[in-house]
């Protein structure tokens, strides 16, 4: 057999190489394969038997998780484990009969059955986190609380179009709490309110919107909707006594003429996609009313005169005045409507940085501008005539020391703060603060939180 027969017939792979390579001088290398494996072996299971797992669990006990748990306050009955427990605050009372000049520097506490106004429309951020580090809601009535609530004793038996305030001062300095302040002296003193503390939701496009042709607006449903439900639950009881002075054809149902204006709220309240025309229908009502006063106080007051981050269907920016919630709101700012009796309140708030005061207001305010305001600068003709009357209630950058030492009782008492009681570490944070009260509180107080 030739060697190429015998490549082909496979045979040449078992022979040995050395046979091979004197017959045709090439030189093959022989594949070698490895032996077989040896079965392997079976070894005893290091682990135990299952079989008496459930008497061995019986004799272990419970499994720990890992994590501390503190003992039992019972089983602490010796002196040495007794510590300073969170108590609560016994403070006075907020009530429209004991704000007076002599109550100025005094710390109060929020009526609880009034605080529901502060469950139902939520918080300013900064107050939100005080609140939750404070064994209950309170503030500290200062000489500007006291003229601000004489200007709203004064507005409510008056129209709006003299009452239209706008809360202004440095960051930190208390406009926030004073309106807060407002909103629970107006609602003790039978005012319809409506307060939102955070305006800067409506333009940051973090809610749906749709456009309506009717208005030509663009509508914020879902929000809307919310707002008509808080309304509805902190002033329920005066929206019983009253009633729609106008007729309101919806697509599938009409609210009559002399219909309670709680079935109008109702219906915006139930189905999302009227929410937009019943809060503009509603706002509308209370301006013509006059049984009652009528608070509108919005904080970040500013962001409605800054441009929208909504887009259009062709990717362009909406202005905020083209949505049908900030343009109620600018009107009654502006005096375009007014209510029959009542105020509107805003306060500006310089911490975000996106939603500055545009020009246009800070001038109609007789601020300050914060950039160039020759006249070169463009002004937007719309803005100008929103913020037209608009009067500027300045809030005193600095506390006094009587109102700082207030607060610090306050945190003191909360057993908030591990540091000492002593007057030393009072005045060593008001000088670092400048007086100025959220600085104090901030960078003052809550940094010496214990957590």
């Amino acid at each position: 057999m030739s060697l190429v027969t015998a490549l082909r017939s496979g045979r040449i792979a078992h022979a040995p190489a050395a046979t091979l390579a004197p017959a045709s001088a090439i030189t093959l290398q022989s594949r070698g394969y490895a032996a077989p494996a040896k079965p392997a072996q079976k070894t005893a299971s290091k682990f135990k038997s299952n079989k008496n797992k459930d008497k061995d669990k019986d004799k272990r006990g419970p499994r720990d998780s890992g994590a501390f748990r503190p003992m039992s306050v019972t089983n602490l009955t010796h002196p040495v484990f007794q510590s300073e427990q969170r108590t609560q605050l016994k403070l006075p009372v907020f009530r429209p009969e004991a704000i007076t000049a002599t109550a100025a520097t005094k710390a109060m506490a929020f009526p609880h059955e009034e605080s529901r106004a502060l469950k139902a429309y939520g918080l300013p951020r900064n107050i939100l986190v005080d609140y939750l580090l404070l064994a209950k809601p309170c503030s500290v009535v200062r000489q500007v609380t006291v003229d601000m609530l004489d200007q709203l004793d004064g507005a409510a038996a008056s129209s709006s179009k003299d009452n239209r305030i706008v809360l202004t001062g440095k960051a930190g300095s208390g406009k926030s709490y004073l309106m807060l302040q407002a909103v629970q002296y107006c609602i003790q003193k039978q005012w319809l309110t409506l307060y939102i503390p955070r305006a800067i939701s409506l333009v940051n496009s973090s809610t749906a919107y749709a456009y309506d042709a009717r208005t030509q607006t663009y509508g914020q449903p879902a929000f809307a909707q919310q707002l008509l439900k808080r309304f509805a639950d902190v002033n329920a009881a005066l929206l019983q006594s009253l009633t729609v002075q106008n007729s309101y054809p919806l697509e599938d149902r009409t609210v009559p003429t002399g219909a309670p204006l709680a079935d109008l709220i109702n219906v915006g309240a139930e189905f999302q996609n009227y929410a937009p025309t019943v809060l503009n229908a509603m706002l509308d009502e209370l301006a013509l009313q006059t049984k009652y006063p009528v608070l509108l106080a919005v904080d970040d007051f500013q962001a409605l005169y800054c441009t929208s981050q909504y887009r259009d269907p062709f990717f362009r920016s909406v202005k905020s005045y083209h949505l049908m919630l900030p343009r109620a709101l600018l009107e009654f700012a502006s005096g375009k409507k007014t209510l029959a009796r009542g105020a509107f309140l805003g306060a500006l708030s310089m911490q975000d940085t996106k939603y500055r005061p545009p020009l246009e207001l800070i001038e109609a305010l007789g601020l300050e501008p914060l950039g160039p305001s020759n006249p070169y600068v463009p002004r937007l003709p719309e803005l100008v005539e929103y913020a037209k009357g608009l009067k500027n209630f300045p809030v005193p950058e600095q506390l006094t020391v009587d109102e700082a030492a207030s607060i610090y009782d306050v945190w003191q008492q909360s057993k908030a703060l591990h540091i000492p009681l002593a007057d030393e570490m009072f005045l060593a944070k008001y000088t670092e603060a400048n007086g100025n009260a959220g600085r104090f509180v901030k960078h003052g107080l809550l940094e010496t939180v214990a957590m």
